[in-house]
């Protein structure tokens, strides 16, 4: 019998790296979010700069739009990026909110990237708490009555954009 119980650490492993794989395996990816189907949370932001202020009347004003949680010091916001510039050249209407940043460093990664906002507001993390924002980037598709129809936690990749914010926005069409 001894000699078989060496055998049982490795078995252990094992079996334990199959439930690990299965459970990776379910597909359930999304974080969740109690926010969907309700109206967003109202909007106070400090301005950045001298760039036009995202307020709440815009949110609530007719027309998809996505709200953008952002900070200069996060690298998958970096990498999302290319992707939130070529939804404001299709005419998306994209409204930034920069998180615990600091503005002269806010400014410096949009002279950077590009600007892709039609406003933006600072947010210190009291805004954020209200939306259930997880971390940046974390991206929400609001409908035309201020609804929150989409929230898609981490950096807008290509694949992303076509699998889930397109259709999203497509649904969101009155």
């Amino acid at each position: 019998m001894g000699k078989y119980l060496m055998f049982l650490p490795p078995l252990v492993f094992a079996a334990l790296a199959l439930m690990f794989w299965v459970g990776m395996e379910r597909g359930e990816t999304e974080l969740p979010s109690t926010m969907i189907g309700r109206a967003a949370p109202a909007v106070q932001l400090g301005p950045l700069s001298d760039l036009p202020l995202f307020e709440d009347a815009q949110l609530r004003a007719p027309g998809i739009k996505l709200v953008n949680f952002f900070a200069s010091w996060c690298a998958p916001c970096r990498a999302e990026h290319p992707m939130l510039q070529k939804l404001a050249d299709e005419g998306v209407t994209i409204y930034g909110i920069n998180y615990k940043d600091k503005p002269d460093q806010a400014i410096g990664f949009l002279n950077d990237l590009g600007n892709p906002y039609a406003a933006i507001g600072t947010d210190e993390g009291r805004l954020a708490l209200d939306w259930g924002v997880y971390g940046v980037p974390e991206t929400y598709v609001i409908d035309g009555t201020g609804k929150i129809v989409l929230r898609i936690a981490g950096p807008i990749t290509a694949a992303e954009l076509e699998r889930n914010l397109r259709p999203a926005i497509a649904a969101a069409q009155p």
